[in-house]
């Protein structure tokens, strides 16, 4: 599958990383000199992928990419609604050259809508989703998870299935379409069970009040004696009796069913996590079923033995880095190249693609080669 990746910051890139990491061919067509966030050999969204540089606003330019969309299965983009039109490489355009592309989209707010032409990250999209509203224990104020939720889980998540379903359909009909990607979009789609649950009256939209966001104390983070934390989740009544085993209070703990007796069983469970370290807790409930995890940093992470083994975080020219997800019981993806610097790749790589006049294009200006 060969991609046209129009460089962006954050879920595009990142949509596009994962596609390379599962074997896609994607060309990233970057600016010279690269963007705002640009951060060279540990820009990890950039991995996998070569880097053209090209100066989108050159006369030349645009037939440039036409070209490579031409022989390509898919193009993504993330600038602002109506961009790429203007630069005469909107959908219209492209599938004048390739009408079987698929034309991947990612933006915030989406293709459409009052807010669709103004600025926004992740945060503001979702706290407009609704999500936002909800996170964290404290009652006070809601508190976000860097850009994880949004750029990447709501976002550059849902533009690769939206473009693994376009490319399915496509061969089916002969003929690609938009894939219109809003973080807003994938975020509220996130946040389906919740809403179920809402709906069911299950659930009430006050932080730390309910089953799942630390309104039960059997599912919850705590502090251990070094200043760490354990977090604990053994929702099931045979894991929260195993826990209660391992924990040592199965003979003290109050009924967990009954709310006026909550904070109680929370203050049992913190005094006994507050005697001991977290490795000591974590050398108690390893390999058992109470559902009891040690909080690590990455660093920790990668060399916890399950990661290890399955190589979940690897590292890579001196840059911890996460390994290819998901996995394949036929067919295994790997890591190919590492972080691409813009216009590293622009000799290289526009000749794979079969272009022509590559040192007239060179000299031009239309693009450059770093």
């Amino acid at each position: 599958m060969r991609v046209v990746e129009i460089a962006g910051i954050g879920p595009g890139p990142h949509a596009c990383t994962i596609l390379a990491d599962l074997g896609a061919d994607v060309v990233r067509l970057e600016r010279p000199g690269g963007g705002a966030v640009s951060s060279g050999p540990t820009d990890l969204l950039t991995r996998g992928r070569p880097s053209v540089g090209i100066d989108l606003k050159h006369p030349e330019a645009v037939g440039l990419v036409l070209d490579l969309v031409e022989h390509a299965d898919v193009l993504v983009e993330g600038m602002r609604p109506g961009t790429t039109e203007r630069l005469g490489l909107g959908p219209e355009d492209c599938w004048a050259r390739n009408p079987a592309l698929v034309y991947g989209r990612m933006t915030g707010w989406g293709q459409d809508g009052p807010l669709a032409p103004y600025a926004g990250h992740d945060m503001n999209y979702v706290a407009l989703s609704g999500a936002l509203h909800g996170l964290g224990q404290d009652p006070d104020r809601p508190h976000f998870p860097m850009n994880l939720l949004g750029d990447f889980g709501g976002g550059s998540t849902y533009l690769v299935i939206g473009v693994l379903a376009a490319l399915l359909e496509a061969k089916v009909s002969g003929r690609g379409q938009v894939v219109d990607a809003a973080i807003t979009d994938g975020t509220a789609h996130l946040n389906a069970m919740t809403l179920g649950f809402l709906a069911g009256g299950g659930h009430v939209e006050r932080r730390a009040s309910n089953f799942l966001d630390g309104g039960q104390p059997y599912y919850d983070l705590y502090a251990t004696a070094d200043g760490r934390h354990m977090s604990v989740g053994p929702l099931e009544p045979k894991f929260y009796d195993e826990f209660c085993r391992l924990l040592g209070i199965a003979d003290v703990a109050p009924d967990r069913w009954d709310p006026q007796r909550a904070d109680e069983l929370r203050r049992l469970i913190a005094g006994r996590f507050a005697q001991r370290t977290m490795a000591d807790w974590t050398a108690v409930f390893e390999h058992t079923d109470a559902c009891v995890a040690p909080v690590l940093t990455m660093a920790e992470a990668a060399e916890h033995p399950h990661n290890v083994a399955r190589g979940t975080l690897v590292e890579r020219d001196g840059v911890l880095q996460p390994g290819p997800a998901p996995r394949f019981s036929r067919t295994e993806p790997t890591l190919t190249t590492g972080p691409t610097s813009p216009g590293s790749g622009t000799r290289d790589t526009l000749a794979a693609w079969g272009v022509d006049d590559l040192d007239g294009l060179l000299d031009r200006g239309v693009v450059t080669q770093t």
